[in-house]
């Protein structure tokens, strides 16, 4: 739990980093890697997305699941992988729906570090997982930090749209305070893009659409997606 991360992060993070539950956390994640299991994303880069966006920058949150299981596929922004590498199917959709949703077709390769930069936290609801194991590292004492995340973009109340995709992210929805009319937050949840639940819900959710007219609405320019 010692990765680089903005110093705004690190201070509203600090008591939930400093509790019991995140240093079993991190004894844990030491002794599934002592005996020899593959956990992705790798050591340094699990916090990538805290240290990429800084609290203070934060314009959209985009909440996941759990980072892909495949090999050199996760590097700490959810949904995103490295130049190169073959799209994941959900990356795909996503794309997809962009494309549909805004009429453009997306930059070539999924890295995803032009929107972290530009104020969207690519965040998961756990931020570690075995190899070839979806779901395996849930309920390991992740949930305490992640819900701390959310906390803290929304304590600052700043005008901010959360897109919870999947029902593990939208757990996290009782976080995002004071969603009524007027409020500083737009909150927009669907399926997630996995292709098992794609066309249940994602297809024709124009969250990204949604996002830009919020924020230039409220004076914070839009993302270019």
């Amino acid at each position: 739990m010692n990765e680089a991360i903005s110093a705004s992060w690190r201070t509203a993070l600090e008591p939930a980093l400093a509790t019991p539950e995140a240093r079993r956390l991190g004894g844990w994640l030491r002794s599934e890697e002592d005996c020899g299991k593959i956990v992705y994303p790798p050591r340094g880069e699990r916090l990538a997305a805290l240290a990429m966006t800084p609290l203070e920058q934060v314009r959209v949150v985009i909440l996941g699941q759990d980072p892909y299981h495949g090999p050199g596929q996760a590097h700490g922004l959810a949904f995103s992988v490295r130049d190169g590498v073959r799209l994941p199917p959900s990356l795909v959709n996503i794309y997809k729906e962009i494309e549909s949703d805004l009429g453009i077709r997306p930059q070539p390769g999924g890295n995803l570090e032009r929107w972290a930069k530009q104020g969207v936290l690519l965040l998961n609801n756990t931020l570690t997982v075995e190899a070839g194991q979806a779901g395996s590292h849930a309920g390991r004492g992740w949930d305490a930090i992640t819900d701390a995340c959310i906390a803290a973009v929304v304590e600052q109340g700043l005008p901010t749209v959360f897109i919870l995709w999947g029902s593990h992210a939208q757990k996290k929805a009782s976080r995002v305070k004071g969603l009524g009319e007027g409020d500083n937050h737009l909150l927009i949840a669907s399926p997630h893009p996995s292709p098992l639940s794609a066309h249940r819900g994602f297809f024709g959710s124009r969250p990204f659409s949604q996002a830009n007219a919020f924020l230039e609405r409220h004076g914070r320019g839009i993302i270019e997606w």
